[in-house]
Protein backbone atom coordinates (compact mmCIF):
# COMPACT_ATOMS: atom_id res chain seq x y z
CA UNK A 1 0.00 0.00 0.00
CA UNK A 2 1.30 3.56 -1.13
CA UNK A 3 2.63 5.55 2.12
CA UNK A 4 -0.10 8.29 3.00
CA UNK A 5 2.78 10.66 2.47
CA UNK A 6 2.14 10.12 -1.69
CA UNK A 7 -0.83 11.09 -1.25
CA UNK A 8 0.44 14.45 0.35
CA UNK A 9 2.86 14.61 -2.27
CA UNK A 10 0.51 14.40 -5.10
CA UNK A 11 -1.97 16.72 -3.01
CA UNK A 12 1.02 19.63 -2.81
CA UNK A 13 2.10 19.00 -6.35
CA UNK A 14 -1.03 18.21 -8.73
CA UNK A 15 -4.82 18.76 -9.48
CA UNK A 16 -7.29 16.80 -8.30
CA UNK A 17 -11.27 16.59 -8.70
CA UNK A 18 -13.46 19.30 -6.24
CA UNK A 19 -15.53 22.42 -6.91
CA UNK A 20 -15.45 25.15 -4.93
CA UNK A 21 -17.06 28.65 -5.23
CA UNK A 22 -14.23 31.46 -6.21
CA UNK A 23 -11.78 32.27 -3.21
CA UNK A 24 -10.47 35.75 -2.53
CA UNK A 25 -8.14 37.23 -4.76
CA UNK A 26 -4.41 35.04 -4.11
CA UNK A 27 -2.51 37.60 -2.35
CA UNK A 28 0.95 39.62 -2.82
CA UNK A 29 3.58 39.61 -0.85
CA UNK A 30 5.82 42.06 -2.32
CA UNK A 31 8.33 41.68 0.95
CA UNK A 32 8.74 38.39 0.00
CA UNK A 33 12.73 37.01 -0.14
CA UNK A 34 13.18 34.16 -2.42
CA UNK A 35 16.02 33.14 -0.50
CA UNK A 36 13.47 32.79 2.65
CA UNK A 37 11.81 30.19 0.41
CA UNK A 38 14.92 27.88 -0.10
CA UNK A 39 16.39 25.13 1.55
CA UNK A 40 14.48 22.69 3.77
CA UNK A 41 10.88 22.18 4.61
CA UNK A 42 8.54 19.57 6.38
CA UNK A 43 4.82 19.57 4.92
CA UNK A 44 2.75 20.18 8.22
CA UNK A 45 -0.30 21.75 7.37
CA UNK A 46 -2.71 21.47 4.28
CA UNK A 47 -6.40 21.61 3.06
CA UNK A 48 -8.01 21.60 -0.80
CA UNK A 49 -11.45 21.64 -2.02
CA UNK A 50 -10.72 18.41 -4.21
CA UNK A 51 -13.03 15.66 -3.51
CA UNK A 52 -10.12 12.85 -2.91
CA UNK A 53 -8.13 15.12 -0.77
CA UNK A 54 -11.52 15.09 2.00
CA UNK A 55 -11.95 10.83 1.39
CA UNK A 56 -8.07 10.49 2.11
CA UNK A 57 -7.26 13.46 4.50
CA UNK A 58 -6.81 11.17 7.13
CA UNK A 59 -4.20 9.03 6.23
CA UNK A 60 -1.85 11.89 5.52
CA UNK A 61 1.51 12.27 7.34
CA UNK A 62 4.64 15.14 6.72
CA UNK A 63 6.63 14.85 4.16
CA UNK A 64 10.08 16.46 3.18
CA UNK A 65 9.91 19.17 0.82
CA UNK A 66 13.50 20.87 -0.84
CA UNK A 67 13.18 23.79 -2.09
CA UNK A 68 16.53 24.71 -4.52
CA UNK A 69 17.89 27.25 -7.23
CA UNK A 70 17.54 25.08 -10.91
CA UNK A 71 19.80 24.67 -13.14
CA UNK A 72 21.29 28.08 -14.78
CA UNK A 73 19.61 26.36 -18.18
CA UNK A 74 15.99 26.70 -16.75
CA UNK A 75 16.22 30.01 -16.21
CA UNK A 76 16.76 33.14 -13.87
CA UNK A 77 14.72 32.79 -10.84
CA UNK A 78 13.92 29.46 -11.46
CA UNK A 79 13.20 26.73 -8.34
CA UNK A 80 13.75 22.98 -8.27
CA UNK A 81 11.06 21.96 -5.35
CA UNK A 82 11.29 18.45 -4.67
CA UNK A 83 8.93 16.15 -2.12
CA UNK A 84 10.36 13.26 -0.68
CA UNK A 85 8.56 10.33 0.66
CA UNK A 86 8.13 6.50 1.48
CA UNK A 87 5.68 4.36 -0.96
CA UNK A 88 5.51 1.26 0.67
CA UNK A 89 9.35 0.12 1.93
CA UNK A 90 10.58 2.87 -1.00
CA UNK A 91 11.76 6.40 -0.38
CA UNK A 92 10.37 8.43 -3.50
CA UNK A 93 11.01 12.12 -4.97
CA UNK A 94 9.31 14.27 -7.08
CA UNK A 95 10.09 17.69 -8.37
CA UNK A 96 8.72 20.31 -10.37
CA UNK A 97 10.45 23.58 -11.94
CA UNK A 98 9.29 26.79 -10.65
CA UNK A 99 8.91 29.55 -12.82
CA UNK A 100 9.14 33.32 -11.15
CA UNK A 101 6.37 36.17 -12.66
CA UNK A 102 6.29 39.68 -12.16
CA UNK A 103 4.45 39.45 -8.57
CA UNK A 104 6.61 38.63 -5.86
CA UNK A 105 6.43 34.95 -4.50
CA UNK A 106 4.12 34.11 -7.46
CA UNK A 107 5.62 31.53 -9.48
CA UNK A 108 4.03 28.76 -12.06
CA UNK A 109 4.75 25.49 -12.81
CA UNK A 110 3.50 22.41 -14.83
CA UNK A 111 1.41 19.62 -12.78
CA UNK A 112 3.92 16.07 -13.52
CA UNK A 113 0.69 14.94 -14.07
CA UNK A 114 -1.84 16.73 -16.06
CA UNK A 115 0.94 18.90 -17.74
CA UNK A 116 -1.08 21.69 -17.05
CA UNK A 117 0.28 25.06 -15.46
CA UNK A 118 -0.20 25.31 -12.09
CA UNK A 119 -0.28 29.16 -9.96
CA UNK A 120 1.47 29.34 -6.60
CA UNK A 121 1.67 32.05 -4.68
CA UNK A 122 4.15 31.69 -1.63
CA UNK A 123 4.48 33.67 2.15
CA UNK A 124 7.66 33.42 3.81
CA UNK A 125 9.52 33.86 6.62
CA UNK A 126 12.92 32.26 8.01
CA UNK A 127 10.50 29.51 10.10
CA UNK A 128 7.51 28.69 7.72
CA UNK A 129 6.19 29.36 4.43
CA UNK A 130 2.31 29.60 3.35
CA UNK A 131 1.67 28.15 -0.23
CA UNK A 132 -1.81 28.62 -2.09
CA UNK A 133 -1.89 26.74 -5.50
CA UNK A 134 -4.53 27.14 -7.72
CA UNK A 135 -5.17 24.87 -11.01
CA UNK A 136 -8.73 24.19 -13.77
CA UNK A 137 -10.93 25.93 -15.54
CA UNK A 138 -12.77 28.82 -14.39
CA UNK A 139 -15.54 26.24 -14.52
CA UNK A 140 -13.71 24.03 -12.02
CA UNK A 141 -10.95 25.73 -10.11
CA UNK A 142 -9.28 23.57 -7.76
CA UNK A 143 -7.20 25.04 -4.61
CA UNK A 144 -5.01 23.97 -1.92
CA UNK A 145 -3.34 25.64 0.95
CA UNK A 146 -0.33 24.54 2.46
CA UNK A 147 1.79 24.75 5.46
CA UNK A 148 5.52 24.53 5.17
CA UNK A 149 7.54 24.68 8.55
CA UNK A 150 11.51 24.43 8.99
CA UNK A 151 10.53 21.35 11.83
CA UNK A 152 8.99 18.34 11.37
CA UNK A 153 6.81 19.48 14.37
CA UNK A 154 5.45 23.00 14.27
CA UNK A 155 7.26 24.89 17.53
CA UNK A 156 4.77 27.98 17.11
CA UNK A 157 0.84 27.11 18.00
CA UNK A 158 -0.01 30.92 16.60
CA UNK A 159 1.31 29.04 12.84
CA UNK A 160 -1.14 27.21 12.54
CA UNK A 161 -3.51 29.95 13.75
CA UNK A 162 -2.25 32.24 10.73
CA UNK A 163 -2.32 28.88 8.36
CA UNK A 164 -6.34 28.44 9.32
CA UNK A 165 -6.60 31.85 8.65
CA UNK A 166 -5.16 32.08 5.56
CA UNK A 167 -6.86 29.07 4.02
CA UNK A 168 -10.23 30.21 5.17
CA UNK A 169 -9.42 33.50 3.57
CA UNK A 170 -8.67 31.96 -0.18
CA UNK A 171 -12.31 30.20 0.81
CA UNK A 172 -11.37 26.75 2.11
CA UNK A 173 -13.41 25.21 4.69
CA UNK A 174 -11.91 25.11 7.90
CA UNK A 175 -13.43 21.85 8.39
CA UNK A 176 -11.18 20.44 6.16
CA UNK A 177 -7.91 21.58 7.20
CA UNK A 178 -4.82 18.65 8.27
CA UNK A 179 -2.35 19.03 10.49
CA UNK A 180 -0.74 15.10 9.51
CA UNK A 181 0.85 13.40 12.03
CA UNK A 182 5.03 13.17 12.12
CA UNK A 183 5.17 9.13 11.50
CA UNK A 184 9.13 9.84 12.10
CA UNK A 185 9.83 8.49 8.57
CA UNK A 186 10.06 11.56 6.59
CA UNK A 187 13.64 11.43 5.41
Amino acid sequence: MAAPCSLWMALVLLGALGVLPAPARASEQHSFQQDQFLGRWFSVGLVSNANWFREKKDILSVCLVVVAPAAPEHGQGVLSLTTGFLRGDEYETRSVLLTPMDTPGHYTYNSIYSGRKQDLWVETDSEYALLYTVWGTDESKFHLATLYSRTETLQDPAVKDKFTDFATAKGLPKEDIVFPPNTGKCM
